[in-house]
């Protein structure tokens, strides 16, 4: 039997897929499968990943004939999955030799539903370990416990799934699959439907995972429209969370975090083309217009005066012609 799945998304990254699977190499075992999707690259990563097969134990391809961005790659690793564990890494990421073997051993004691890790991010020679902002560690907990407060910065505000290992009976639940076509955020409602609907999870303090920050080609460099897509990933977390059976209480900081993404690329709007820029500003408009009106409220009046000053100004903006709005409770 497959023990572990590893799931890597790869779309015109050939600069930095090299090392990504030699991390992989160092991180092989005989009961390990590495699952590598190419999302119709353009460059030279589809010839790099055929070398691949041949030269790294457990490597299986699988080609897009039309790209579907990250989440899309990503569910296609999961339907050709066959481990009791599952674990994601990016085409540009990579990891410490027997990364994998410690992380799953750990996680196999704990036999909870999933883990999550701590990082290191690497921008250029710069290198910052980022850990999960949770503070009990090794042990087993209830996910949705790690959920709130809303005012702090939580499990679900470290979204990344590269961070972590996930039990296949969450795969069977339908619980690990990804929103189809979302081209950014698409983790956000992925976390919170973890920690909304598995039994059990715990944080590892163990280093191993190398994030690249500040690639070219990556989205969150790349101020298009793909960009906007963050608006449907978290609306997608507003209307699970208003179904909620604790609704009352997640709502607030589901609503505080949209309203601070939403902050967040106002204040960086310049490094959008101006027609997406235009766009961002009707939408984010529409958008805190559908939230729960007395929750966005509270969430303002709890934030400091600039962003909120900001979020206010851009809810009495007029939303663009034909805008949907949904409404979220």
């Amino acid at each position: 039997m497959v023990k572990l799945s590893v799931i890597v998304p790869f779309y015109n990254v050939q600069t930095y897929a090299p090392d990504t699977l030699r991390s992989l190499r160092a991180n092989a075992r005989e009961d390990f499968e590495f699952i590598l999707v190419d999302d119709c690259s353009t460059d030279g990563t589809a010839d790099i990943l055929r070398r691949a097969e041949d030269e790294i134990p457990g490597v299986v391809v699988r080609r897009h004939k039309q790209n579907g961005g990250l989440a899309t790659a990503r569910n296609t690793g999961l339907d050709a999955a066959r481990g009791e564990y599952l674990a994601f890494l990016d085409g540009d990421d990579w990891l410490a030799p027997g990364f994998y073997t410690e992380l799953l051993s750990r996680t196999e004691e704990l036999g909870c539903d999933f883990v999550r890790t701590d990082h290191v991010q690497v921008e250029h020679r710069n290198r910052t370990v980022h850990r999960v902002p949770h503070g009990r560690r090794g042990e087993v907990l209830d996910p949705r416990d790690a959920i709130l407060p809303a005012e702090r910065s939580t499990s679900v505000d470290y979204p990344y799934a590269w961070a972590g290992l996930y039990h296949r009976r969450l795969l069977e639940r339908g619980l690990l699959h990804f929103t189809d076509g979302l081209r950014t955020a698409e983790d956000r409602p992925w976390i919170w439907r973890l920690h909304r609907e598995a039994d059990s999870f715990a944080v590892l303090g163990l280093l191993g995972i190398f994030y690249r920050r500040g690639v070219a080609s990556s989205l969150t460099q790349i101020g298009d429209v793909r960009q906007l897509d963050f608006i449907r990933s978290f609306d997608q977390v507003i209307q699970e969370t208003v179904e909620d059976r604790d609704a009352e209480v997640l709502l607030p900081k589901a609503v505080r975090t949209y309203c601070a993404i939403i902050s967040h690329h106002m204040s960086s709007i310049e490094r959008f083309e101006p027609a997406v820029a235009r766009t961002l500003k009707s939408m984010s408009a529409a958008a805190l217009r559908r939230m729960p009106q007395q929750v966005l409220d509270d969430a303002l009046d709890s934030m400091d005066v600039q962003r909120a000053t900001l979020l206010r100004r851009l809810r009495r903006r007029p939303a663009a012609a034909g805008a949907k709005e949904v409404t979220a409770a």
